[in-house]
C-alpha cells in the first residue's frame, strides 16, 4: 500500500505576474499564505494553471525553489516537472528533489504522441533518476496522449510512482485504473466537477483549479467524502458547480487568473500565447463571482 502524498485538496496554484511579465513573488507569498490559512492541503507549483509551459527553465526552477522554502513544510509542495523531452524533465525533476519538493507531478509527454510503451519507458527513466514520490498527470485533451489503465498498472509497480492526477474526464477509465491498481496507485481528480465521481472510484482528493478562488469550500467538498458523507460531497459540488464551470469558459488558466484578480489579489496577466479574456467572458466570470459573494 502506498500512502498518498496528501488527501483532500491540492491547489493547482496560479503564478502571479508583474506588469513586465516577471514572477511577482511578493504577491505569490500573500496568495500562498491565504491558501494555507483556508485549508488547502497541498500546493502544486508550476503545473498547467501555473503557466509552466511559458516559464523559462531558470524561472521554473526558481519558482519551485522559492515555493518550497516559503511554504516551509506547512503543507506538502508538489513540483510540476513534466516535459516532452525526457532528459529535460529529468534535469528539472532532479533540481526539484534537491530543493526539497515533497513530490513531483509529471504530465504525459505532449506533442510527441508517444505509444503506451513509450510512456512506460519515459516514466521509468524519470522515476529511476529521482528519489521523490511521483504523481502521473493524465490530461489527454491538452497533451494528445492518454495513460490507459493497463499502462497505469504497469507504472504502479515502480515503488515511487505514488499516484495519478486523472483529468481524462473518463470515469469508466478511472474506475478501471482503481480496479487494476488498488492501493498501489492513489488517484486524484484533475477535474473539479468530477470530485464526487472520482472519490467514489477510490479517489484521495483533487488537484484543483477552483481552489484558487474557493480554497476552504473546495477542501470541504472532498472532506465530506473522506468523512463518510458522499451525499454531502455531491451536494456541495452541485452548489459550486457553476463557478467551477465558469473558470473554464476559456482555456485554463485565463479565467481563473481573471477571477483571482477580481477577488483582490494582483495575479497579473497570462503570458503569450495566452491573452486576456473577451469582454463577454469577463462579465460571465465577474457575475458568477458576485453570485457566490466573492466580490
Amino acid at each position: 500500500m502506498k500512502q498518498p502524498i496528501f488527501t483532500g485538496t491540492a491547489v493547482a496554484i496560479i503564478t502571479p505576474m508583474n506588469s513586465d511579465g516577471t514572477v511577482n513573488y511578493d504577491e505569490f507569498a500573500k496568495f500562498v499564505d491565504w491558501q494555507i490559512e483556508n485549508k488547502t492541503d497541498a500546493i502544486v507549483i508550476c503545473g498547467t494553471t501555473g503557466e509552466s509551459s511559458t516559464l523559462r527553465v531558470a524561472e521554473h526552477l526558481e519558482a519551485i525553489k522559492w515555493c518550497v522554502e516559503y511554504v516551509n513544510h506547512r503543507v506538502p509542495v508538489i513540483a510540476g516537472t513534466g516535459s516532452n523531452n525526457t532528459a529535460c524533465g529529468i534535469d528539472i525533476s532532479k533540481a526539484a528533489c534537491e530543493y526539497g519538493a515533497d513530490a513531483l507531478l509529471m504530465v504525459t509527454p505532449y506533442y510527441n504522441k508517444t505509444t503506451q510503451r513509450g510512456l512506460i519507458a519515459h516514466y521509468t527513466a524519470m522515476h529511476d533518476a529521482t528519489d521523490k514520490p511521483i504523481i502521473l498527470y493524465n490530461v489527454p485533451s491538452r497533451t494528445g496522449v492518454n495513460i490507459t489503465p493497463e499502462t497505469a498498472y504497469e507504472l504502479s509497480k515502480l515503488p515511487r510512482i505514488n499516484g495519478i492526477k486523472e483529468a481524462s474526464g473518463n470515469i469508466s477509465q478511472v474506475m478501471k485504473m482503481h480496479a487494476l491498481c488498488g492501493d498501489e496507485l492513489n488517484i486524484w481528480s484533475g477535474n473539479d466537477d468530477q470530485i464526487p465521481a472520482v472519490m467514489s472510484c477510490g479517489g484521495k482528493g483533487v488537484i484543483s483549479v477552483l481552489s484558487n478562488v474557493m480554497p476552504e469550500e473546495t477542501h470541504n467538498i472532498v472532506q465530506a467524502y473522506l468523512d463518510g458523507n458522499a451525499a454531502k460531497c455531491t451536494e456541495l459540488m452541485a452548489k459550486y458547480l457553476e463557478l467551477a464551470n465558469a473558470l473554464f469558459c476559456e482555456v485554463n488558466p485565463i479565467p481563473v487568473k481573471e477571477a483571482v484578480n477580481l477577488i483582490g489579489f494582483n495575479a497579473g496577466h497570462c503570458r503569450l500565447p495566452l491573452i486576456d479574456m473577451c469582454d463577454a467572458n469577463k462579465e460571465l466570470v465577474k457575475n458568477t463571482l458576485k453570485k457566490y459573494s466573492l466580490i
